[in-house]
């Protein structure tokens, strides 16, 4: 299994609940959820019980229909899946929820009963027809999980040096270097290509085939249309989807819908792209139309902007129209040879590791008086009641007129302005140019109140502890038996 930030969090749960919550883990398919839990569940306690609702038996979907009677409930699963369970000391684990409501509803019963922990993972966690006809546990408490991040990837291929490398020029405000900052330009599109998907991650390290790893994300993404169609028969929610690399070429200042469907009400769009939200598979960009620290009080619903969770899929989707994509364009997109304008593959891998931060994502159009065009602030981050303005270029950095007309009109509301783009650090005068693969490390405001993910551990702990318990406790055995 690969090392997942995560875990920590599962941790820091476990520690801070002590039974008296249950965590939901929400997430797209295919990012790994089901065994982080699964290796938390071994390390962390002495037995467990795995209901995986996909494949679960008729006998233990009905054993949710009435809880009235726990001490049955646990006795049929410890003889359904041959586990003893120990009193606080096992978990159950609600795998793929959605496809049993009953089962998350019965929630707030077992918390209360206090016996075992239990940990419910899903996805298409809130489309309607998962939650109508039961009553949502206030007992949960949600985490969101996302397809592995930057720092997650290198750790797979085994580098740990350069995340803490990354985070100390970030820190320090200093350029890598005209050599190190290629090397690290092409291990960054090396992730762009990859993605963040472990079974797209382990084919690559497995092969090092990218025709193989692009086998790999055309199934998971024919698996995402097929969740569109239980959920939307139309084919309007696949439609909409399969447009995001073409709407975002167009360097258009919102997704344009009417493009993609004709004739459709505003208040179907709304759904469907709520749908499409909740499905984790898709990123949601709103435009701000006053931007300041509550952006979220005046985002536009109708004027957004759509981004794949993952860059990996994305550059699939981008060549869809093919049977497969070819070894060679991965070759020339790695080496930045493609000879085409790939600012809108930039664009949405800086919207998937902002959002993996814990960012909302916003974004800001206003017009130019002179040329009649728009100025577009790429990205929005509230910090500290201010803004954090963010534009995101493919190539140079010498023009910044958006950037610049934002700082005019915006003076008083600005904490640091960002331009993203394929170089090496350094500054322009107040504007920071961050190459970007240091953008993992823009990290969201971190606030004192909990809200939904916010599971807090010291940045030292997080980077430097060892993953699992069970590798602390060996060490200390070994300490133990040599007397030290």
């Amino acid at each position: 299994m690969f090392k997942r930030k995560i875990y920590d969090k599962l941790l820091a749960w476990k520690q801070e609940s002590a039974g008296k919550t249950a965590l939901l883990i929400e997430g797209a398919r295919r990012i790994g959820k089901s065994t982080v839990v699964e290796e938390f569940a071994k390390n962390e306690y002495d037995s467990y019980i795995l209901i995986d609702f996909s494949t679960a038996s008729k006998n233990v979907r009905e054993l949710f229909e009435d809880v009235s009677d726990l001490n049955y409930l646990f006795l049929q699963l410890q003889f359904q899946y041959r586990t003893d369970l120990i009193e606080r000391k096992s978990l159950i684990i609600f795998d793929e929820v959605q496809l049993c409501p009953l089962a998350r509803q019965a929630i707030k019963s077992l918390v209360k009963d206090h016996r075992y922990d239990y940990i419910e993972t899903g996805s298409l966690i809130s489309i309607k027809k998962n939650v109508q006809n039961i009553l949502i546990p206030s007992e949960e408490r949600k985490i969101s999980m996302f397809p592995m991040d930057y720092e997650e990837f290198l750790w797979a291929l085994g580098d740990t040096t350069t995340p803490v490398l990354l985070q100390k020029l970030f820190t320090a405000q200093k350029p890598a270097g005209e050599s190190m900052n290629r090397k690290l330009l092409r291990d960054f599109r090396l992730y762009m290509l990859v993605g963040g998907m472990p079974q797209a991650i382990d084919e690559y390290i497995q092969t090092n085939n990218f025709r193989k790893v692009d086998a790999i994300k055309r199934d998971i993404l024919s698996l995402y249309e097929d969740d569109f169609k239980k959920i939307d028969a139309t084919g309007k929610l696949s439609l909409l989807f399969d447009s995001i690399p073409a709407q975002l070429n167009k360097n258009a200042s919102r997704y344009q819908v009417s493009s993609v469907l004709s004739n459709e009400r505003a208040d179907t769009i709304l759904e469907l792209i709520a749908e499409l939200k909740d499905s984790k598979t898709v990123l949601v960009s709103y435009h701000a139309n006053d931007p300041n620290a509550g952006m979220a009080t005046n985002k536009d619903l109708s004027k957004f902007k759509l981004f794949l969770c993952d860059t990996g899929l994305f550059t699939t989707l981008m060549f869809k129209d093919k049977d497969f994509t070819e070894n060679i364009i991965y070759e020339k997109l790695l080496n930045d040879k493609l000879g085409t304008n790939l600012g809108y593959l930039y664009e949405n891998v800086v919207a998937q590791l902002l959002h993996s931060n814990g960012n909302e994502l916003f974004y800001h159009t206003f017009m130019n008086k002179t040329s009649h065009h728009n100025y577009e602030v790429d990205f929005l981050l509230a910090q500290k009641n201010k803004v954090c303005p963010i534009e995101v270029k493919s190539s140079g950095y010498k023009t910044h007129k958006s950037l610049d007309a934002f700082s005019l009109k915006y003076s008083d509301r600005i904490l640091q302005k960002y331009l993203v783009y394929t170089k090496d650090f350094c500054k322009d005068g107040d504007i920071i140019c961050l190459p970007i693969y240091m953008v993992p490390f823009i990290k969201k405001e971190q606030k004192g109140s909990r809200g939904e993910g916010v599971l807090r551990v010291p940045l030292r702990k997080r980077v430097l502890r060892p993953l699992y318990a069970r590798e602390e406790q060996k060490i200390r055995l070994k300490r133990k038996e040599s007397g030290s």
